[in-house]
């Protein structure tokens, strides 16, 4: 059941907009467990410019069925035009909690 979960990082402009994304991805059963970190700090290239901002970080789990429609979701309902969102595969956890995740997400 290991390779049918994914986790994915998706960085947010604020707590409010990552607390708002994070319940909605729950509720709507696109993911099983979102971890809010409410303080990173990203430095990036954007249109030429480097830029240092405040930002909050998603740890979003999920199954692997579920990435498509949970990318859709990310980018209508966020606020930058280009979201970051990675997926990783989970290659190994606990069984119990590999099988909570796809449970969750059914």
């Amino acid at each position: 059941m290991a390779n049918a979960t994914r986790m994915l990082l998706c960085t947010c402009s604020d707590i409010g907009e990552a607390k708002q994304l994070a319940h909605s991805l729950v509720k709507e059963k696109l993911a099983a467990c979102v971890n809010i970190v409410p303080a990173i700090q990203s430095v990036y290239e954007w249109q030429g410019h480097v830029h240092e901002d405040n930002e909050v970080l998603l740890i979003i789990k999920t199954s692997k069925l579920k990435v498509a429609s949970l990318k859709q979701a990310v980018q209508k309902a966020h606020s930058y035009d280009s979201p970051e969102l990675i997926s990783f595969e989970i290659d190994d956890g606990l069984p119990e909690y590999l099988n909570w995740i796809e449970a969750q997400t059914k």
